[in-house]
């Protein structure tokens, strides 16, 4: 459902507030939406190809700034910006993104990445968004998805990430867990994250860390699968005190990215 298919090009931004939906029109056009000054900013400094921009009128001018001739802009009134989007849309700016073809693994993985975050099964947009921040403010050079794991180009994830999955690079495994032997492959000590108490203490792997590190974490809840666990060359954990039995998955990526990296 690209702007082509329609008389109406704004139906590219229509009916937000229905995920499933979004979800299948975003799919079906080959495109994504970012939202905000800041996922803007974000995006104009990136390579990505802008197909349109809907800006509210208080938020006309610097929009019409920070893209200028690159893609169109579209100016509404804010509540015919909230008409369309199906909500109050408090941002104000939001833009339609092509999609481009995901890149090979091994190019994700060669030199010179040093520092990698493996993700398995993180299907919270939030979550996965917020790991992506923290990727970025720790030097990570690259996320690399499971199959199963959530689309990091959903809205609410390139918002939460500040528009930081805009910049690292990522990809998605064609096969899990048999992936990880390309990025071994490369040279990476594949450290899984596990509250298990066999697991060494993440401050032991700090004292020597290996030169090239993927750092492999799972779903909040359920955590790695036992096939991505044997997988993995090392089990590191976080000490916690006994009142709580593991954290939230971007949290304790963060503390693994700032130990290791």
């Amino acid at each position: 459902m690209a702007a082509a298919d329609h008389d109406d090009p704004l139906d590219l931004f229509r009916s937000l507030n229905d995920p499933e939906r979004r979800r299948e029109i975003e799919r079906r056009g080959d495109f994504f939406l970012v939202e905000g000054l800041l996922g803007l900013r974000s995006l104009v400094e990136s390579s990505y190809s802008i197909r349109m921009v809907l800006a509210a009128e208080n938020r006309a001018q610097v929009v019409l700034e920070l893209v200028g001739q690159r893609a169109p802009i579209v100016v509404r009134s804010a509540e015919d910006v909230r008409a369309v989007t199906g909500f109050n849309f408090h941002r104000g700016v939001i833009a339609a993104v092509d999609r481009r073809p995901l890149p090979s693994v091994a190019s994700v993985v060669g030199s010179p990445a040093r520092r990698l975050a493996l993700v398995e099964g993180v299907n919270d947009h939030e979550n996965l968004g917020a790991l992506f921040r923290n990727a970025a403010g720790f030097g990570i050079d690259g996320v690399l998805l499971d199959p199963t794991a959530a689309d990091p180009l959903y809205r609410r994830s390139v918002r939460v990430s500040m528009g930081h999955v805009l910049r690292v690079p990522f990809t998605r495994f064609p096969a899990w867990p048999a992936g990880l032997d390309e990025v071994r492959a490369a040279g990476f000590t594949v450290v899984a994250l596990t509250p298990a108490p066999h697991a060494e203490p993440v401050d032991t792997l700090a004292a020597d860390p290996p030169p090239k590190i993927a750092f492999l974490v799972g779903a909040e809840g359920p955590g790695l699968t036992d096939a991505a666990l044997a997988a993995a060359d090392r089990l590191v954990r976080i000490p916690l005190s006994s009142a709580v039995d593991s954290l939230n998955v971007a949290t304790a990526a963060a503390i693994a990215f700032h130990r290791l990296s």
